[in-house]
């Protein structure tokens, strides 16, 4: 008998009525089945992408399949972010998220929301610091801010991007000061810490995580952490609010999938996060890296992004900050 297309086409539609369901939910219970991309929205060597690479390593014990972390950074995040909203919500797409995510759409700079990614976890939480060369003639905020308020816009600050939050820290820091800096935007913290160390720019607001190791060795010194208390590593260091300043503002990082990856892919996300989460190995490079460890689950992350994405947006029409 001759087979039609219109004879061979019903065929095939019988089929996926019979097996349709079947082959996603066979998908989706053996997953993972092959590597994982973890997109970090910046250029690596800053406080996110080393966050990422100690996870990739640690979850190596709770996963039976490979963490690729991948770089792509520009526009603030934006870039890297529309990459993971946009593709196969199948969960071997993820990204690291940051502050930026709520911050870059209240800007006009990116059309995504933040509900546009399922939360996984929260991983991070760092404040904002104002560091300079060791051979800086500041040696107090107070002096940096003397400095900026004599000659207003001449003081070079470099941050991670327009609408990042790191700029946005600055631009609160001068708004409760009364200052006026120069804000010299580059495509991640580590790059502007790199403009700092080769005297293209006076400071740089970013987390002290992203400044540790050059304070170590001695070429870089903090003046100021944006934090309610002393950090460890930085005892030496006051918070602007001992300094009568009042600000308290930083960052966090963790993970998310798109926001219609299966519920049972979520569930296995979650899972072997939450086990990588407690690895000592994580908790060491972290250490070392003086990034601030705060686990929190995929509920308490989603509650912590609705409240800062008012917040945040508040603070950004209160300084009329614009692009």
């Amino acid at each position: 008998m001759k087979v039609t297309a219109p004879r061979l086409a019903a065929v095939f539609a019988a089929a996926a009525l019979s097996f349709g369901f079947a082959a996603p939910a066979s998908a989706q219970s053996d997953y993972p089945n092959h590597q994982i991309e973890l997109l970090v929205p910046y250029q690596a060597g800053g406080g996110t992408d080393g966050l990422a690479r100690a996870f990739a390593d640690a979850s190596r014990k709770h996963i039976n399949q490979p963490i690729v972390v991948l770089n792509k950074p520009g526009a603030g995040g934006a870039i890297g972010w529309s990459e993971v909203i946009n593709s196969k919500p199948d969960g071997y797409k993820l990204a690291v998220l940051t502050v930026e995510l709520l911050t870059l759409p209240h800007l006009g700079l990116a059309k995504f929301k933040y509900d546009d990614f399922q939360p996984i976890a929260q991983l991070n939480s760092d404040p904002a610091a104002i560091t300079v060369k060791a051979d800086a003639p500041w040696n107090t905020i107070e002096e940096f801010i003397a400095a900026a308020k004599k000659s207003p816009e001449t003081v070079r600050v470099g941050n991670s991007g327009n609408g990042s939050i790191w700029h946005l820290a600055a631009a609160a820091l001068q708004d409760k000061t009364g200052t006026k800096f120069n804000h010299i935007p580059y495509q991640g913290a580590a790059p502007a810490v790199l403009s700092l160390l080769g005297g293209h720019i006076e400071a740089v607001a970013v987390s002290p995580a992203e400044v540790w190791t050059h304070v170590q060795s001695g070429k870089l010194k903090t003046l100021v952490v944006m934090a309610d208390k002393r950090l460890k590593g930085y005892e030496n260091v006051p918070t602007a609010k001992e300094r009568g300043i009042d600000l308290s503002i930083g960052t966090w990082r963790g993970l998310g999938a798109p926001k219609n990856t299966p519920p049972e892919v979520m569930a296995k996300l979650r899972e072997f996060t939450a086990k990588t989460a407690q690895e000592p190995s994580l908790r060491e490079v972290m250490d070392k890296q003086n990034l601030g460890f705060v686990y929190t689950d995929g509920a308490a992350f989603k509650e912590t992004l609705a409240k800062d994405n008012v917040y945040f947006g508040d603070l950004i029409n209160k300084l009329n900050i614009k692009p």
